[in-house]
């Protein structure tokens, strides 16, 4: 009985994974199509006369991805960078360093999560405007470097990493910060990659905040750019497929190489702390 249900479960997964990545599937497929075979029924899944021109059209015609890829990745590496340091240092102090008001400082913090982002646009373009970074990089990294989920997340797995451990590099003479480099940070790779990833995917896919302070084409992010391809060839959809998988690409990339480690890091966060 308990092996027809695990198999009924594994099968019923198995099709609603497939299900999931039926689009996925077509978007690549349509994106090595012209435009009279795409919507041809059946759908030909495996293209029967592939063509590249798409992505020629993509990455080398008037709205050129090279550049909007470089602004994404520039953006993206510096914030999550930012990110990791910052969420760690604070993840670290939050649970292993005694100091007064340590848990009210926390829960204050946490607080913040519950403002909406859009709350905070305003405020933000009004002080951005005074400094004189509006229509430039900083405008989306500097916000980004400071997450108050990423100090939730690396506080939890630090609280899961035993005090005996802290005490007995004490007695050998560590300091606090040998042991965040040493002995805390490199137990938490799977806390520090789970971050990554979910930094990473939500500054690639970061739209909004691009849209309010970037005003010139040539800083434009990924997703901006993207919005802009869109509304000039709306009804070439082999093109739009094509950028659609150019901007898909590093996610699935990303993910690929960390999932492990992602999982893992996502299981002993929210399930030990």
């Amino acid at each position: 009985m308990i092996i027809l249900r695990k198999t009924s479960i594994t099968v019923l997964m198995s099709a609603l994974a497939v299900l999931m990545m039926v689009p996925l599937i077509w978007m690549i497929s349509s994106s090595f199509k012209i435009q009279a075979d795409l919507f041809r029924y059946p759908i030909d899944w495996i293209p029967k006369r592939p063509i590249l021109s798409n992505y020629e059209e993509v990455w080398g015609g008037k709205y050129s991805f090279a550049l909007f890829y470089l602004n994404s990745f520039k953006i993206t590496f510096i914030t999550v960078a930012g990110s990791l340091i910052t969420s760690s240092l604070a993840g670290f102090a939050f649970a292993k360093l005694n100091f007064i008001g340590r848990d009210k400082i926390f829960l204050l913090y946490l607080a913040t999560m519950i403002i909406p982002g859009q709350v905070l646009l305003v405020p933000k373009f009004i002080l951005f405007d005074h400094l004189g970074l509006i229509d430039t990089h900083l405008a989306i990294i500097l916000p980004g470097i400071f997450t108050v989920f990423g100090t939730f997340l690396m506080r939890q797995f630090f609280t899961t990493i035993p005090n005996e451990l802290l005490e007995a590099s004490k007695v050998d003479g560590a300091g606090f910060t040998r042991m965040f480099w040493q002995i805390c940070l490199p137990l938490a790779k799977p806390a520090v990659v789970s971050l990554l990833i979910l930094n990473f995917a939500s500054h690639w896919n970061e739209y909004e905040n691009p849209l309010i302070f970037l005003r010139s084409r040539e800083l434009y992010t990924l997703p901006i750019g993207l919005t802009s391809f869109v509304d000039e060839y709306g009804a070439n959809y082999s093109l739009i497929m094509a950028a659609s998988v150019s901007a898909l690409l590093p996610l699935v990339i990303v993910v690929a190489i960390f999932q492990r480690f992602f999982i893992e890091g996502i299981a002993s966060s929210g399930v030990k702390g």
